[in-house]
């Protein structure tokens, strides 16, 4: 399943970073799809220290991702990327399966999935 999602080094060397200074360097990373946002579908990204049961694992750049397999479905083909701006700089989430998204950017929906939309 290495099509499923992709880490770009760019992203890979800010999220260890990030668990260096919040000291969750033996953590995974958790990728994953919650329902809500005002398309439907909403991205999370966060450390987890537990392998589930429905988890696919996943080696990339020195990290391991945790994937369910419910958000499996959703996310194959993601490029998970890091970009620095002049205003900043923040993750990027390519997901080819998206086919809305709503105005703020952080919700989307798929053709078979319209997720739980709430209002911004």
């Amino acid at each position: 399943m290495s099509d499923l999602i992709t880490l770009t080094e760019a992203a890979a060397l800010h999220i260890k970073d990030m668990m260096k200074q919040n000291e969750e360097e033996d953590a995974f990373l958790r990728v994953s799809v919650n329902g809500g946002g005002c398309s439907g579908l909403s991205y999370g990204l966060g450390f987890a220290h537990e392998e589930g049961e429905s988890d696919t694992k996943l080696e990339q750049h020195g990290l391991t991702l945790l994937i369910d397999n419910e958000s499996s479905l959703i996310l194959k083909g993601t490029v998970i990327d890091y970009k620095e701006s002049l205003m900043g700089g923040g993750f990027t989430i390519d997901n080819p399966n998206a086919i809305a998204a709503c105005g703020c950017g952080s919700s989307f929906r798929t053709a078979v999935n319209a997720g739980k939309p709430e209002e911004c």
